[in-house]
């Protein structure tokens, strides 16, 4: 199913373990941000061409960490769209490291995975009345970031952070030293709308943020007593 967030901004949910994947339409490009895994691409497709266009209309996909629930699906646009994530993530992902296979979907390494653009912090991706910004925020894995538009005040955190102040487990590179600073450079930004990987969307970002810190920081000192 899908839901117009706002104009030309569309969150698309297919079924879990499967993340939500959003969907920027745009005169000149579309931006599609984690398209889930390969098995519910037909969902996926489904659901993009009933907002109005077709999957080869796609031209960005744009992945925020490298856990196969969220770059499953990018097999499917290897060659009609510009495929990015950040630079670290990409490494795993073109190597199908055994870390990244960790949602227990299927029995099969990944094949074909390219990555065609490797991202770096403070990158700024410019699409039409879109600016997104790339934040590196380690912590679930070494290779996360969000993307910030900083005027429409929307932030798209993957697996990072959740409404009601949730936050991910670690994953073999991750670390909650890591985690809690990422959750504070978050928490500086000047958002209104929090749209994560899994769950519903927050607008109590600041609230949200401020739990989340919390419960990295307990989950941390649990780990050092």
């Amino acid at each position: 199913m899908y839901e117009k967030i706002r104009d030309s901004l569309y969150e698309i949910k297919t079924e879990r373990p499967s993340c939500t994947s959003y969907l920027i339409l745009d005169e000149q490009k579309n931006i599609l941000i984690d398209p889930g895994l390969y098995q519910k691409f037909d969902m996926l497709k489904e659901n993009i061409e009933e907002i109005g266009i077709k999957i080869e209309d796609i031209d960005i996909v744009l992945n925020t960490h490298e856990h196969y629930d969220y770059f499953g699906a990018n097999k499917y646009f290897q060659n009609t769209a510009i495929i990015m994530a950040y630079k670290l993530a990409s490494t795993k992902i073109i190597n199908a490291d055994n870390e990244i296979i960790n949602c227990r979907c299927n029995n099969e390494n990944p094949d074909g995975f390219q990555i065609h653009v490797g991202l770096e912090n403070n990158n700024v991706i410019e699409v039409g009345n879109w600016t997104l910004k790339v934040l590196y925020t380690p912590g679930h894995t070494s290779g996360s970031v969000c993307y910030y538009e900083e005027e429409k005040r929307i932030l798209f955190t993957g697996d990072t952070v959740y409404a009601k102040g949730t936050i991910s487990d670690l994953s073999y590179s991750g670390n909650y030293g890591s985690y809690i600073k990422s959750l504070n450079t978050l928490n500086s930004l000047k958002v209104d709308t929090m749209l994560p990987g899994h769950g519903a969307i927050s607008t109590d970002v600041e609230e949200d943020l401020n739990k989340a810190i919390l419960n990295a920081t307990r989950r941390y000192e649990g780990m050092t007593q």
